[in-house]
């Protein structure tokens, strides 16, 4: 693993309409941040777990530095991008350079945080690598200078029991060649499983496979049409499986219930990405 990456940091489900998303994933069972807007503008929910998150993104206007979300919108909302990990954004990016991996120099922004007490700025600095790096998705680091902002307890808690990102299953039509691909950004070496390939990150990790291997192990669960390769389900971490479906079936979303005991909504319910809870 690599020394400047401490796993996935968050992942970003791009939307085109940020309100009807935050009302979804509320129905979900989750609870949400107030709506940020960054300096690079975009604005965001996000979905805060106790070391990771989920972030709601969506373009109201336009920037050169967004330039890749605007194009993956223009194919159908999903999950666009994946967050690393790490203290250090100018390390990460040095140690992918010596590597031989592209990668964008070091930017910095922010979004202001409403606190009792006033308004702050949370600050990041990133690294972004290009999309082909990671097939299905586009990953850069995230570096969280002001993380006590961010990682509010009061947006800990959700209904559905979720606790944290648990695996990404990526769609490819040459698996072995995705999978190197997050494999090498990661400093990690593929291993076969059932789907096709798993790639560990430190935390969650990535599972690549075929359409028709991650159709079967997600039997029944609607996978997102856009062009593969692409990042067709998130898994997620529950307290209690039994309360998280039931607390979907009460919401109307109808769960699938999957051979291993865990249960998953449809990505043409969740936004352009399957949601497993496990």
């Amino acid at each position: 693993m690599r020394r400047a990456i401490a796993g996935i940091d968050h992942v970003v489900i791009a939307v085109r309409d940020l309100e009807r998303a935050q009302e979804t994933y509320a129905r979900l069972g989750f609870t949400l941040t107030p709506r940020g807007f960054h300096t690079l503008g975009s604005a965001n929910h996000c979905i805060m777990f106790g070391n990771d998150y989920i972030e709601l993104l969506a373009l109201p206007v336009e920037h050169p530095a967004m330039r890749y979300y605007a194009d993956f919108l223009s194919r159908g909302e999903g999950l666009a991008a994946v967050a690393l990990a790490s203290a250090d954004a100018d390390a990460a990016y040095a140690e992918f350079v010596a590597d031989g991996i592209e990668a964008d120099a070091p930017l910095d922004f922010s979004r202001p945080v409403r606190l009792a007490e006033g308004e702050r700025d949370a600050a990041f600095r990133i690294v972004q690598m290009p999309p082909a790096q990671t097939p299905g998705c586009r990953s850069f680091v995230c570096q969280h200078r002001t993380r006590d902002l961010v990682w509010r307890p009061e947006y800990q808690s959700h209904a559905i029991g979720a606790t944290g990102l648990a695996a990404l299953a990526v769609i490819a039509e040459d698996p072995v060649t995705a999978a190197a691909g997050y494999a090498k950004l990661f400093g990690a070496s593929p291993r076969k499983i059932d789907e096709g390939l798993l790639v560990q990150t430190g935390t969650a990790p990535v599972a690549v496979g075929s359409r028709g291997k991650i159709g079967r192990r997600l039997r029944g669960v609607g996978l997102p049409l856009r062009a593969r390769p692409l990042v067709a389900a998130l898994y997620l971490r529950v307290a209690d499986r039994a309360h998280a479906a039931d607390v979907l079936l009460r919401a109307g979303f109808d769960p699938v219930a999957l051979a291993d005991g865990s249960c998953a909504v449809s990505a043409d319910k969740t936004h352009g990405v399957a949601l497993v809870f496990g």
